[in-house]
Protein backbone atom coordinates (compact mmCIF):
# COMPACT_ATOMS: atom_id res chain seq x y z
CA UNK A 1 0.00 0.00 0.00
CA UNK A 2 1.45 3.06 -1.18
CA UNK A 3 0.99 6.75 1.08
CA UNK A 4 0.27 10.18 -0.67
CA UNK A 5 2.23 12.63 0.29
CA UNK A 6 1.28 15.19 3.09
CA UNK A 7 2.47 18.07 4.82
CA UNK A 8 3.57 18.06 7.99
CA UNK A 9 -1.88 -9.75 55.01
CA UNK A 10 -2.74 -12.78 56.96
CA UNK A 11 -0.51 -15.13 59.12
CA UNK A 12 0.36 -17.00 55.77
CA UNK A 13 1.32 -14.43 52.57
CA UNK A 14 0.04 -15.05 49.65
CA UNK A 15 2.84 -14.06 46.72
CA UNK A 16 2.04 -10.30 45.51
CA UNK A 17 1.69 -10.05 41.72
CA UNK A 18 2.91 -7.12 40.12
CA UNK A 19 -0.60 -4.90 39.70
CA UNK A 20 -1.96 -3.12 36.98
CA UNK A 21 -3.79 0.17 38.78
CA UNK A 22 -3.15 3.44 37.68
CA UNK A 23 -0.11 5.36 39.50
CA UNK A 24 -1.20 7.45 42.47
CA UNK A 25 0.02 10.63 42.39
CA UNK A 26 1.39 11.11 45.68
CA UNK A 27 4.92 12.80 44.91
CA UNK A 28 6.76 9.29 44.97
CA UNK A 29 7.13 6.06 43.38
CA UNK A 30 8.03 2.91 44.65
CA UNK A 31 10.28 0.90 41.64
CA UNK A 32 11.31 -2.49 41.70
CA UNK A 33 13.38 -4.90 40.54
CA UNK A 34 17.25 -4.98 39.57
CA UNK A 35 16.47 -3.56 36.04
CA UNK A 36 14.03 -0.93 36.97
CA UNK A 37 16.10 0.68 39.76
CA UNK A 38 19.46 0.36 37.28
CA UNK A 39 17.86 1.62 34.55
CA UNK A 40 16.07 4.88 36.38
CA UNK A 41 19.28 5.72 37.47
CA UNK A 42 20.96 5.21 34.32
CA UNK A 43 18.04 7.75 32.30
CA UNK A 44 18.44 10.58 35.38
CA UNK A 45 14.66 11.70 34.86
CA UNK A 46 14.09 11.09 38.46
CA UNK A 47 14.79 12.09 41.92
CA UNK A 48 15.86 9.23 44.30
CA UNK A 49 15.13 10.01 47.66
CA UNK A 50 16.11 6.24 49.22
CA UNK A 51 17.35 2.63 47.83
CA UNK A 52 16.41 -0.71 49.59
CA UNK A 53 18.48 -3.90 49.94
CA UNK A 54 17.39 -7.20 51.63
CA UNK A 55 20.29 -8.79 50.17
CA UNK A 56 24.62 -7.60 50.00
CA UNK A 57 24.38 -4.73 47.74
CA UNK A 58 27.65 -5.37 47.45
CA UNK A 59 26.61 -8.73 45.19
CA UNK A 60 27.30 -9.09 42.05
CA UNK A 61 24.07 -8.03 40.27
CA UNK A 62 23.30 -5.44 42.96
CA UNK A 63 27.06 -3.90 42.73
CA UNK A 64 26.24 -1.57 39.27
CA UNK A 65 23.32 0.06 41.42
CA UNK A 66 25.09 0.49 44.38
CA UNK A 67 27.89 2.56 42.38
CA UNK A 68 25.25 5.09 41.82
CA UNK A 69 24.39 5.44 45.43
CA UNK A 70 28.40 6.41 46.02
CA UNK A 71 27.99 8.65 42.96
CA UNK A 72 25.20 10.20 44.25
CA UNK A 73 24.82 9.82 47.80
CA UNK A 74 21.26 8.29 47.95
CA UNK A 75 20.42 7.01 51.15
CA UNK A 76 20.45 3.04 51.49
CA UNK A 77 18.88 1.61 53.98
CA UNK A 78 18.94 -2.15 54.76
CA UNK A 79 15.74 -4.17 54.93
CA UNK A 80 14.15 -7.32 54.98
CA UNK A 81 12.31 -9.48 51.97
CA UNK A 82 9.09 -9.14 53.38
CA UNK A 83 9.48 -5.62 54.16
CA UNK A 84 10.55 -4.68 50.82
CA UNK A 85 7.16 -7.31 49.31
CA UNK A 86 5.15 -4.32 51.38
CA UNK A 87 6.45 -1.62 49.49
CA UNK A 88 6.71 -2.76 46.46
CA UNK A 89 3.15 -4.54 46.53
CA UNK A 90 5.36 -7.48 45.02
CA UNK A 91 7.18 -10.18 45.90
CA UNK A 92 9.26 -10.31 42.80
CA UNK A 93 11.20 -6.92 43.75
CA UNK A 94 15.01 -9.29 43.43
CA UNK A 95 16.41 -7.76 46.76
CA UNK A 96 16.10 -4.00 45.95
CA UNK A 97 13.67 -1.19 45.90
CA UNK A 98 14.05 2.71 45.25
CA UNK A 99 11.81 5.36 46.50
CA UNK A 100 11.53 7.89 43.34
CA UNK A 101 9.68 10.66 42.25
CA UNK A 102 6.70 10.47 39.65
CA UNK A 103 7.41 9.61 36.54
CA UNK A 104 7.87 11.89 33.84
CA UNK A 105 4.86 12.29 31.54
CA UNK A 106 5.88 14.35 28.70
CA UNK A 107 2.92 16.33 26.54
CA UNK A 108 2.45 15.58 23.19
CA UNK A 109 3.43 18.51 21.85
CA UNK A 110 7.39 17.09 22.42
CA UNK A 111 6.00 14.48 19.45
CA UNK A 112 4.53 16.96 17.78
CA UNK A 113 8.29 18.72 15.88
CA UNK A 114 10.46 15.46 15.54
CA UNK A 115 11.66 14.88 12.03
CA UNK A 116 10.45 11.83 10.63
CA UNK A 117 8.54 10.72 14.16
CA UNK A 118 7.90 7.22 15.03
CA UNK A 119 5.44 6.77 17.37
CA UNK A 120 3.17 3.88 19.48
CA UNK A 121 -0.34 4.53 20.10
CA UNK A 122 -1.78 1.84 22.97
CA UNK A 123 -5.37 1.50 23.28
CA UNK A 124 -7.30 -0.02 26.48
CA UNK A 125 -4.29 -2.49 27.21
CA UNK A 126 -5.06 -3.83 30.94
CA UNK A 127 -1.89 -5.93 31.60
CA UNK A 128 1.50 -4.66 32.97
CA UNK A 129 3.13 -7.48 31.08
CA UNK A 130 2.00 -6.64 27.75
CA UNK A 131 2.63 -3.19 28.18
CA UNK A 132 5.92 -3.59 29.46
CA UNK A 133 6.72 -5.21 26.49
CA UNK A 134 5.39 -3.13 24.24
CA UNK A 135 7.60 -0.30 25.99
CA UNK A 136 10.92 -2.75 25.69
CA UNK A 137 10.25 -3.06 22.01
CA UNK A 138 9.56 0.25 21.08
CA UNK A 139 12.91 1.75 23.06
CA UNK A 140 14.99 -0.92 21.53
CA UNK A 141 13.54 -0.09 17.86
CA UNK A 142 14.24 3.30 18.62
CA UNK A 143 10.35 4.48 18.46
CA UNK A 144 10.07 8.27 19.80
CA UNK A 145 7.44 8.07 22.28
CA UNK A 146 4.57 5.81 23.06
CA UNK A 147 0.95 7.41 23.75
CA UNK A 148 -1.69 5.63 26.00
CA UNK A 149 -5.53 6.20 27.04
CA UNK A 150 -5.69 7.87 30.67
CA UNK A 151 -8.57 6.07 32.17
CA UNK A 152 -9.20 1.99 31.32
CA UNK A 153 -5.66 0.76 30.69
CA UNK A 154 -2.75 0.28 32.50
CA UNK A 155 0.04 3.27 32.79
CA UNK A 156 3.62 3.94 33.45
CA UNK A 157 3.24 1.94 36.87
CA UNK A 158 6.68 0.24 38.93
CA UNK A 159 5.22 -3.14 38.02
CA UNK A 160 5.57 -2.06 33.67
CA UNK A 161 8.84 -0.69 34.87
CA UNK A 162 10.13 -4.02 35.97
CA UNK A 163 8.02 -5.89 32.55
CA UNK A 164 9.53 -3.37 30.78
CA UNK A 165 12.70 -4.38 31.64
CA UNK A 166 13.73 -0.83 32.73
CA UNK A 167 13.06 0.91 29.24
CA UNK A 168 9.72 2.71 31.11
CA UNK A 169 12.72 5.18 32.29
CA UNK A 170 14.22 5.92 29.09
CA UNK A 171 11.07 6.28 26.65
CA UNK A 172 8.55 9.66 26.37
CA UNK A 173 5.35 8.76 27.48
CA UNK A 174 2.00 10.47 27.04
CA UNK A 175 -1.44 10.08 27.99
CA UNK A 176 -4.42 11.22 26.34
CA UNK A 177 -8.15 11.48 26.85
CA UNK A 178 -9.32 10.21 23.60
CA UNK A 179 -7.56 8.59 21.27
CA UNK A 180 -9.21 9.54 18.43
CA UNK A 181 -8.79 13.33 18.88
CA UNK A 182 -5.06 12.11 19.64
CA UNK A 183 -5.07 10.22 16.19
CA UNK A 184 -6.19 13.56 13.91
CA UNK A 185 -4.18 15.73 15.67
CA UNK A 186 -1.50 13.53 14.66
CA UNK A 187 -2.73 13.59 11.23
CA UNK A 188 -3.04 17.48 11.05
CA UNK A 189 0.90 17.43 12.06
CA UNK A 190 1.26 15.27 8.51
CA UNK A 191 1.55 12.13 11.00
CA UNK A 192 0.35 8.63 9.22
CA UNK A 193 -1.51 6.28 11.33
CA UNK A 194 -2.07 2.74 10.79
CA UNK A 195 -4.28 0.38 13.23
CA UNK A 196 -3.48 -3.32 13.94
CA UNK A 197 -6.60 -5.31 12.63
CA UNK A 198 -6.90 -9.01 11.74
CA UNK A 199 -9.35 -8.64 9.64
CA UNK A 200 -7.47 -5.93 7.16
CA UNK A 201 -7.03 -6.73 3.73
CA UNK A 202 -3.51 -5.11 3.54
CA UNK A 203 -0.57 -7.22 4.92
CA UNK A 204 2.21 -5.22 6.92
CA UNK A 205 4.50 -6.48 4.09
CA UNK A 206 2.25 -4.89 2.04
CA UNK A 207 2.43 -1.48 3.67
CA UNK A 208 4.13 1.43 2.82
CA UNK A 209 5.48 1.85 6.86
CA UNK A 210 8.38 4.38 6.52
CA UNK A 211 7.74 8.08 7.38
CA UNK A 212 6.08 9.90 9.89
CA UNK A 213 4.20 7.09 11.49
CA UNK A 214 1.85 6.35 14.37
CA UNK A 215 1.38 2.23 15.11
CA UNK A 216 -1.98 2.14 17.26
CA UNK A 217 -2.24 -1.33 19.27
CA UNK A 218 -5.67 -2.56 20.50
CA UNK A 219 -6.42 -4.39 23.85
CA UNK A 220 -6.02 -7.92 24.80
CA UNK A 221 -9.63 -8.65 24.45
CA UNK A 222 -11.09 -6.49 21.33
CA UNK A 223 -8.02 -5.02 19.95
CA UNK A 224 -8.69 -1.44 18.06
CA UNK A 225 -12.02 -0.29 18.50
CA UNK A 226 -14.27 0.75 15.40
CA UNK A 227 -14.28 4.08 16.10
CA UNK A 228 -10.26 4.30 16.24
CA UNK A 229 -10.05 1.95 13.15
CA UNK A 230 -12.42 4.43 11.35
CA UNK A 231 -10.23 7.40 12.10
CA UNK A 232 -6.79 5.37 11.28
CA UNK A 233 -5.64 6.34 7.84
CA UNK A 234 -5.11 2.53 6.72
CA UNK A 235 -5.59 -0.76 8.70
CA UNK A 236 -3.02 -3.98 8.39
CA UNK A 237 -3.05 -7.24 10.09
CA UNK A 238 -0.58 -9.38 10.51
CA UNK A 239 -0.73 -13.11 7.98
CA UNK A 240 -1.23 -16.06 10.43
CA UNK A 241 -1.67 -19.76 8.92
CA UNK A 242 -1.99 -21.92 11.83
CA UNK A 243 -5.30 -22.89 13.42
CA UNK A 244 -4.81 -20.21 16.08
CA UNK A 245 -5.34 -16.84 14.87
CA UNK A 246 -4.81 -14.64 17.56
CA UNK A 247 -1.64 -13.20 18.30
CA UNK A 248 -0.58 -11.56 21.97
CA UNK A 249 -1.05 -7.78 21.63
CA UNK A 250 2.75 -7.29 22.71
CA UNK A 251 3.87 -9.82 20.38
CA UNK A 252 1.57 -8.38 17.52
CA UNK A 253 2.71 -4.81 18.06
CA UNK A 254 6.70 -6.01 18.20
CA UNK A 255 6.06 -7.53 15.04
CA UNK A 256 4.77 -4.63 13.26
CA UNK A 257 6.93 -1.84 14.97
CA UNK A 258 10.12 -4.11 13.48
CA UNK A 259 8.68 -4.38 10.31
CA UNK A 260 8.51 -0.21 10.19
CA UNK A 261 12.07 -0.51 11.44
CA UNK A 262 13.30 -2.40 8.35
CA UNK A 263 11.50 -0.19 6.05
CA UNK A 264 12.72 2.95 7.72
CA UNK A 265 16.11 1.85 7.15
CA UNK A 266 16.35 0.97 3.64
Amino acid sequence: MQKKNRSKGGAKKKARKQTSQRPEQKGYEILFGINSVYEALKADRRKFFEIYFSKDPNSKRLQKITEFTKQRDIKVVNETPDKLSILSGSDYHQGVCAKVSDYPVVDMGAFINIENPFLLLVENVVDPSNLGALIRTAHCAGVDGVITLKDRAVSHTPSVSRASAGALEHVKFAKVTNMVNCINELKEKGIWVTGLDAKAETSLYDANLKGPLAIVVGGEDKGVRPLVQKNCDFLISIPQHGSFNSLNASVAGAIVIYESLRQRQK
